[in-house]
């Protein structure tokens, strides 16, 4: 992922729950809005729910690993942030990259 393509700053976060659409599935919630640009910038976050700093590292890693290899998404031009649920711990990869195809289809991004 370029540096461009990463949603950064507290301002970007708050338009996006304040204004934007969520989906959830079993282990991640998608929370997505259309922004001015003509790429996509995408965040993966982990809360202290779902475990210590080991924890959320690997539920962080498997939502990249997921979204990396789906590709799903083709609309351009949306701030897509994943959020892990605290039942994605002890997880394989194949069924949280099923949970995240689970939750693009069900927006307007694909």
């Amino acid at each position: 992922m370029l540096k461009k393509e990463v949603l950064r700053g507290e301002k970007n976060f708050s338009k996006l729950y304040k204004k934007g659409k969520s989906v959830g599935s079993r282990f991640v919630v998608v929370f997505y809005k259309k922004n001015s640009l003509e790429y996509n910038r995408i965040a993966f976050l982990a809360s202290k729910k779902v475990g210590n700093a080991v924890v959320r590292n690997r539920a962080r890693r498997l939502m990249k690993e997921s979204v990396k290899a789906l590709k799903p998404i083709k609309k351009e031009g949306y701030d897509i942030v994943f959020i892990a649920r605290n039942t994605i711990n002890e997880q394989k990869c194949a069924d949280v990259k099923k949970s995240i195809e689970a939750a693009i289809r069900r927006t307007d991004l694909k």
